[in-house]
């Protein structure tokens, strides 16, 4: 056995028994705990996580920096790296907390991809066309008109539980990022796009399965359409709609749906809870990609704008 083979025995025995405090006493979804285990294995090349100095850790940040990796890669790896090392503290594995000092990584927060009003009814437009030709096209319009009405991450969509279906008042539960819930409308659209969806969902079970717990059963091993699935059949619904399917995913729809309502009036707490974030600067994000109904905003609130031009603005007499 080599010399380092014990201390990488001990480095995953350590990783995972903070993955396992993440998931029993914080919740941390299943997709969190994978991020969380690559980053950390990353971080265990080379090092002994039970004695590593911090001197160590600026370097493997600095080297995500030369790698060239996004300051939200980088911000997300260092998050990672603090909750570790913290748990090692508290559990009395470290005498310090070698991430307490370490500068984050500065974030420029890029403007999220945003389909137009048009391209979004050009999308469901086709959609439509193909939900009146084949079950798989009523299945296509119900997962987009879904996710445009209710603006759900993709995680969530491919996991509503068939009950979101028979929700009452138009209204669905949802269930995100830490298996906390919340309550989203659905216009008359979704409805019925989700009702023509069932008259159709028993061809997409198994021959020996009667029923299935999922809105969009697979057969799978998740038993539900898988998050690729759901991708790759928008990428073809964009070709088909004549946008470009880089353009395109589920993420863009749950963009288009918290812009669309910013630029219709919709205040940010209402979109915030809508939306699932925990914090509203995540939300404030689309007062910026919905500047067109700000300058609107300022155009007929202002009381310069109400006035017309003043004397100043006419400029001096000829």
């Amino acid at each position: 056995m080599s010399p380092r083979a014990p201390v990488a025995v001990h480095n995953a025995a350590l990783i995972e028994a903070f993955l396992d405090m993440m998931g029993s006493e914080r919740g941390a979804s299943s997709n969190t705990i994978s991020a969380y285990r690559r980053d950390l294995m990353d971080l265990a090349q080379g090092l002994d996580l039970a004695s590593a100095p911090r001197a160590a850790l600026r370097k493997v940040l600095e080297r995500f920096d030369q790698a060239g990796f996004a300051s939200s890669t980088q911000a997300r790896k260092l998050s990672a790296f603090r909750q570790f090392f913290g748990f090692l503290y508290q559990e009395g594995i470290r005498s310090e907390d070698p991430t307490s000092i370490l500068d984050a990584p500065k974030m420029v927060r890029p403007l999220p991809k945003v389909l137009s009003a048009d391209d979004v009814n050009r999308l469901l437009e086709c959609a439509a066309a193909q939900a009146a030709s084949d079950a798989q096209g009523r299945r296509l319009l119900a997962m987009v008109e879904i996710l445009y009405a209710a603006g759900l991450r993709v995680s969530e969509l491919v996991s509503l539980p068939l009950a979101a279906a028979k929700a009452r008042d138009g209204v669905i539960l949802v269930r995100g990022k830490g298996g906390k819930e919340r309550l989203v409308p659905l216009n008359s659209h979704a409805r019925d796009a989700i009702a023509s969806w069932l008259e159709v969902r028993p061809q997409f079970l198994a021959k020996d399965e009667k029923q299935s717990p999922y809105l969009f059963p697979s057969h799978g091993a998740d038993g539900h359409l898988t998050r690729r699935a759901c991708h790759k059949l928008l990428k073809q619904l964009a070709l088909k709609a004549g946008i470009d399917p880089d353009k395109l995913s589920p993420h863009v729809l749950r963009h288009a749906f918290a812009t669309h309502l910013v630029e219709g009036g919709a205040d940010l707490r209402s979109v915030q809870t809508m939306l699932g974030h925990a914090d509203i600067a995540t939300t404030q994000i689309y007062t910026h990609v919905a500047s067109g109904r700000l300058v609107r905003v300022v155009h007929s609130a202002h009381p310069l704008a109400r006035r017309g031009r003043t004397k100043r603005d006419k400029g001096p007499k000829q």
